[in-house]
């Protein structure tokens, strides 16, 4: 396929204007910057935050925080970034045919030129790289995890392609970090972040959803397959019951990792987080117009805020 023509200075189209990279990042390594959504960090923060979930109700659990937790968190946040930068790349190397064939991503750096495919595979295994060396820090179980999450990453490009579910694929790759995340503080698994990463994926269907109404009709045109698409008109019905599963699978998770001898004070917060976060996933609902793409990718943007809530309350109880 020709690469279509680039947005002024290659800027992706659906990229918030005057972000660093297209300000700041020198001309060179913008192509790559993009490859990897720098441009747009919500995808990092959606990443990011079910890591953050997983070790904070760890602590709670285990309720001995150590210092090493510090680096675990932010080992988790610049693993995010790669690993997110990482997938976003191979992401693209796989749909660079479809992203040429839909107007809001064409500007991409693949399908608009503005690098080769193996400039953006050389990329991709420099990221993995560096996100492995961060990931070697940790104990056995939580490098093994890590080695294992790979397998949803490879498979997500392709479920479009294979089932109406590719959100659920996303989901899977995406909340991996609560397991993790867990196992690098206690160095086991445990029903509770199991819990929390299907809560995870059920929020993920939430937000994609969203997301994919964006491309609906282009998707239609060139036989991909989403949610949006699956549910059309009854969107808001599935959308419903997908907030109303968040919040009951992550309460559930946070009475399996804190009963019994839980301090009720403890219980309390948490449980008000995943309340707090439901509120605002309502918020989202009665918000969402399936025709209004502004107001669609908004919304899917304000997810950062719905996933930081529950965890706001989860560091509070820590405190306590």
């Amino acid at each position: 396929m020709q690469g279509h023509a680039p947005t002024p200075d290659g800027q992706v189209a659906d990229a918030a204007k005057d972000n660093w990279v297209d300000r700041w990042a020198p001309a060179a390594t913008r192509p790559y910057l993009r490859l990897s959504r720098a441009d747009r960090p919500i995808g990092t923060w959606l990443l990011l935050i079910p890591c953050w979930w997983g070790l904070a109700l760890a602590i709670l659990h285990d309720g001995q925080p150590r210092w090493e937790d510090a680096w675990i968190a932010l080992g988790c946040a610049m693993g995010a970034w790669l690993m997110r930068g990482a997938g976003c790349t191979w992401n693209d190397i796989t749909d660079r045919d479809f992203d040429g064939a839909v107007e809001r991503t064409r500007s991409r750096p693949i399908p608009s030129g503005q690098t080769s495919v193996r400039g953006a595979i050389i990329w991709m295994g420099a990221q993995a790289l560096a996100a492995l060396a961060i990931l070697l820090t940790f104990n056995t179980t939580a490098i093994a995890l890590g080695i294992l999450a790979l397998v949803p990453v490879v498979i997500y490009p392709f479920a479009k392609r294979f089932t109406w579910w590719p959100q659920a694929f996303l989901g899977l790759a995406f909340n991996w970090g609560a397991l993790l995340a867990w196992a690098a503080h206690t160095g086991t698994l445990h029903p509770a972040p199991m819990i929390l990463y299907v809560a995870g994926i059920v929020w993920t269907l939430f937000y994609d959803t969203i997301y994919a109404h964006q491309d609906a009709e282009d998707d239609a045109l060139i036989g991909i397959k989403s949610t949006a698409r699956l549910f059309g008109d009854n969107s808001p019905q599935w959308l419903r019951r997908f907030l109303v599963s968040t919040v009951l699978l992550m309460a559930l998770a946070v009475f399996w990792a804190l009963l019994p001898g839980a301090n009720p004070l403890v219980l309390a917060l948490a449980l008000i987080g995943c309340w707090a976060m439901g509120v605002h996933m309502t918020w989202q609902l009665r918000r969402f117009d399936p025709e209004n793409v502004p107001r669609l990718l908004r919304l899917f943007q304000s997810n950062r805020d719905a996933g930081l809530i529950p965890l706001v309350f989860l560091c509070i109880a820590i405190l306590i």
